[in-house]
This record gives structure tokens, C-alpha cells and sequence, in this order.
């Protein structure tokens, strides 16, 4: 039995590089293992990396109502910012220093008030009203200060902003 070899064959044999493609270009890709091999044996579908922090707060059984917050932006500003903009502060987020949390909290005494502050997170609980605040900003959470003012009837959360720029913006 005699085999033909077509027009394509024969140009494989003389020229190996005709026969790749696009897909042939660059490296190839791995296949992936898993990195934990227990969370491949287990029936969990998220990695803890993989889960939002703060979810473990959220109770769908709790009734107690969200009090009404605000989220405030600060920075710190003197003559020199403000008038010669010697610093290179301007009005944006950036620039920022700190979170300012102030949540109104009516009918509420200090001794009933719980605050539990994470980076990305800020979870408060009272007997009447239960906050679970994702941050907009990571949050430096051992350095934060909290006063509460009884005649407003709020609490004021102040957290110093952990930024990536934190080496210029202190000047």
C-alpha cells in the first residue's frame, strides 16, 4: 500500500515552524494546583483570603435597625495650605488623614455601646441598633479615637488612614 503525502505534509516536514500558529506564541500556561490541598478535599467553595472582611458580623436573624451615619473625609491644613499651598495638599481624598465616623445613636448610653474597628471594617452594637460599616479607606484600626457626646446623641469615631503615599503627604 502506497501513502501520499498532501502539499501540507510536505511543507511540515521542510519547514517545522509552519505548522504553529497564534497559539503557539508566547509561554505556555500552567496548570493550576490548588494551594491548599484541604480546600480541595473539603466542601468549602471560598478561601478565609477570599471572604470579605466584617462578614462574620452580618446576622440576617437581627432586627435591630441601622443607625443613621455619616462618613467624613479630614485633613489636617494650616496657614501655609491654605493661602500659598506650600504643602501640595489639595481638597482631594488623597491628601487625607483620617475617617470621621459619626453615627447618631438616640436613647443610647456609652456603657451600652460596643465598637469593634478591623482595617477595612467598623462594626458597632448597641441593646437598639447594629452598624457594620465596610470602610471606603483602610484604617490604621489601634490608632482611632472615639468620643461621645451625650447632648447630640452621637458618637464620633476619628481612624487614621493607612495610604500608600504616606511617606509624602507627612510632611
Amino acid at each position: 500500500m502506497v501513502t501520499r503525502e498532501t502539499g501540507r505534509q510536505q511543507q511540515q516536514k521542510q519547514n517545522p515552524s509552519a505548522t504553529l500558529g497564534p497559539g503557539n506564541i508566547g509561554p505556555k500556561p500552567k496548570k493550576e494546583t490548588p494551594v491548599n490541598s484541604s480546600f480541595s478535599n473539603s466542601k468549602d467553595i471560598w478561601t478565609e483570603e477570599e471572604v470579605a472582611e466584617g462578614s462574620q458580623y452580618d446576622d440576617l436573624n437581627d432586627a435591630r435597625p441601622q443607625p443613621e451615619f455619616e462618613v467624613i473625609m479630614k485633613q489636617s491644613v494650616g496657614t501655609e495650605d491654605v493661602f500659598l499651598g506650600l504643602n501640595g495638599k489639595d481638597p482631594s481624598s488623597m491628601s487625607c488623614e483620617a475617617l470621621l465616623v459619626k453615627v447618631k445613636l438616640p436613647d443610647t448610653k456609652l456603657a451600652d455601646v460596643v465598637l469593634d474597628v478591623r482595617e477595612t471594617f467598623l462594626d458597632l452594637r448597641t441593646p437598639k441598633y447594629k452598624l457594620g460599616l465596610h470602610l471606603p479607606h483602610p484604617v490604621h484600626s489601634q490608632e482611632g479615637k472615639a468620643q461621645f457626646f451625650r447632648e447630640r446623641e452621637e458618637l464620633e469615631v476619628t481612624l487614621l488612614m493607612k495610604r500608600p503615599l504616606d511617606f509624602i503627604n507627612r510632611r
